[in-house]
């Protein structure tokens, strides 16, 4: 029982690293600081005050960077490896009870997949809003953004105080983004489908 507790508040967390990299492992340091949440003892360095300082100021970036059109875009294109990365870390930190390998692979396969499923459906939402709103200068996107900032913190702030509401938001945002990927895959094989079609009947007339 302890260890799927920490697999699902290690899985909220890395849910949350799908949508800001740096603002987790920020409050998840302070927390751990404070006593609020318990770190395995390798990873009591994400606690560290010279850590935080670089959590902070990462996260200072990140979250106001987001919201200007040009930066998000090079924001996302970093995010692609970072916030996996980020959602790894987070979910091997919280197997308190586990061995350091188990809970090191485990990390990367679970804590990554689900951090880098969700900044795939961030990416296809965002890709979305701006084809909806192209006349609005971008701020479509700073919007869409300010709603991640609010999920991410939400999600990190349960994870002490109700671990199976955050699992639940895991969950949400788990299969809404992989629900987005295939929706994604699916239209882009019968768009090819159909230029392929194209091409074949310019052949055929020509």
């Amino acid at each position: 029982m302890e260890i799927a507790v920490e697999l699902l508040v290690g899985l909220a967390l890395a849910s949350c690293a799908g949508l800001r990299a740096w603002l987790p492992l920020l409050m998840v340091g302070l927390l751990a600081q404070r006593g609020y949440l318990e770190l395995h003892p390798g990873f009591a360095f994400l606690g560290r005050p010279d850590a935080l300082v670089v959590f902070g100021a990462a996260t200072v970036l990140e979250v106001l960077g987001d919201k200007f059109p040009l930066v998000d875009h090079c924001l996302d294109a970093v995010g692609a490896v970072v916030r996996p990365a980020a959602g790894a870390v987070l979910l091997s930190a919280m197997f308190v009870s586990m061995d350091p390998l188990p809970g090191l692979a485990l990390g990367l396969m679970l804590g990554g997949g689900a951090a880098f499923t969700v900044n795939a459906g961030k990416a296809l939402a965002r890709a979305k809003v701006s084809a909806w709103f192209p006349a609005h200068g971008g701020l479509g996107n700073a919007a869409v953004s300010l709603g991640e900032d609010l999920v991410a913190t939400l999600g990190v702030v349960l994870v002490p105080l109700a671990p199976w509401l955050a699992g639940l938001l895991a969950l949400f945002l788990v299969l809404g983004s992989a629900w987005l990927v295939m929706v994604f895959i699916r239209k882009g094989g019968r768009v090819l489908a159909w230029l392929s079609a194209r091409a074949r009947c310019h052949q055929i007339l020509s």
